[in-house]
């Protein structure tokens, strides 16, 4: 194969007509249960929920991942883009895209994404993934000859970049929706030559960009290509790429990811405050406080909310080891609490900022669960640098908000 590939190139995109963007646009499909799905499409035939969570379509129990589910899923799209619901540009384009969430604003380039460069790691990533999770994106990807789940990617910022989204922005928005939790979702296309020169040249002129939420979906894209590639293939064909949406990083918004733990790991309150006290100092909190600063947790254990203060320093020459949520683990959820490997201990959960520091209380008051760790959002400069070195973070210790709409752009794989 002869490698031609751009770092990011512009695409024909397969999105909503004018006018359907609401009818169309769906929460991402690895953020719902079958439930919330169902009950989010409930009276809408056109909401993308249909393509992606397909199984709604069955029975309830239906195998959400049987050969059914997914030849349903390309027939429910081939049917919206008969329905002259959605519709494909005639030409390549580039797409700016807005997310606004209360105060916070952040605008990205919708691009495809090169799998080559992914595979050589200047498309760079820093989580493991689960070959299940892959091998259903993998089959929807196959049924749908499209890859309809955006990745959500950063960038360093870029002056040239900012230029091209200013002067989209300030024209007719092709879509404009608002979506759950209020946030507002607007598209702009980009079909200026002059622009699209200017973005593709800008994207290679970078060292690297980043995979921030969407691992699964790129691993499963580059399997994509890997099976259809050939010797005769030029890098070119539609396969070779992949579905992103790239942020300036001094935009992009990380919010805290928690932790609950259902036992003491058979200590009692007392005789487990006193193994943290080897490590950790302990402040009574007024209530529920998020952490202010980094290397500082929020504990919440029978009915008391305490801050934890790090009593050694951490090491600096290992970016994953510096990790707050790497620290905690090391130092008082493995000694302690005896949580072996997070992926796979049923006694661990992890939960997302965006629930607040009640959700974590309530949990605990419950009875469901024993203690709760508020962490200290992981910084972005933290992400690259653990991408930057090759190196995997601890899961769930990044969670990225708002998140992207499914429908507004798909690539299809020509």
């Amino acid at each position: 194969m002869t490698d031609n590939s751009a770092l990011v190139r512009p695409f024909r995109g397969l999105r909503p007509a004018p006018g359907r963007a609401t009818d169309v646009a769906a929460p991402p499909y690895d953020v719902v249960n079958e439930q919330e799905a169902r009950e989010k499409a409930d009276g809408k035939p056109h909401s993308f929920l249909h393509v992606s969570r397909a199984e709604i379509d069955f029975p309830a129990g239906t195998d959400a991942h049987s050969d059914a589910v997914y030849k349903k899923a390309r027939a429910n799209l081939d049917s919206m883009i008969a329905a002259g619901v959605l519709m494909r540009d005639e030409e390549p384009c580039y797409y700016a895209y807005r997310l606004v969430m209360g105060a916070h604003t952040q605008t990205g380039i919708v691009g495809a994404g090169s799998i080559s460069e992914y595979d050589k790691n200047r498309i760079r990533r820093h989580e493991l993934t689960r070959p299940d999770k892959e091998d259903d994106r993998v089959a929807n990807m196959e049924a749908l000859d499209a890859q309809t789940g955006p990745v959500m990617v950063t960038h360093k910022k870029d002056t040239r970049v900012k230029a091209v989204i200013d002067r989209a922005a300030r024209s007719e928005p092709a879509a404009d929706v608002t979506g759950d939790g209020n946030v507002q979702h607007t598209l702009w296309v980009i079909d200026d030559v002059s622009d699209i020169a200017e973005l593709s040249a800008a994207f290679d002129a970078m060292d690297a960009i980043y995979i921030a939420d969407g691992h699964h979906r790129s691993a499963s894209a580059s399997r994509v290509a890997a099976k259809r590639r050939s010797d005769a293939s030029t890098g070119e064909e539609s396969h070779e790429y992949f579905l992103i949406v790239t942020f300036p990083d001094d935009e992009v918004q990380i919010l805290d990811y928690n932790r609950l733990v259902k036992d003491l790991n058979g200590l009692s309150a007392e005789d487990y405050l006193a193994r943290i006290a080897d490590a950790f100092t302990l402040d009574a909190l007024d209530g529920p406080q998020r952490p202010a600063v980094a290397r500082r947790f929020s504990m919440y254990l029978d009915g008391k909310w305490y801050g934890l203060g790090l009593k050694a320093p951490v090491p600096t020459d290992d970016p994953v080891a510096a990790l707050d949520i790497s620290v905690l683990t090391d130092r008082l959820l493995a000694p302690v609490l005896g949580i072996g490997d997070p992926r796979l201990d049923d006694r661990i959960q992890f939960v997302g900022g965006i629930r607040g520091m009640a959700g974590l209380q309530e949990r605990v008051d419950s009875g469901e669960m024993a203690v709760a760790f508020a962490l200290y959002p992981t910084s972005l400069a933290d992400l690259m640098a653990v991408a930057d070195a090759n190196q995997v973070m601890p899961p769930k210790s990044t969670w990225f908000e708002p998140k992207l709409a499914d429908g507004l752009v798909s690539l299809v794989l020509d």
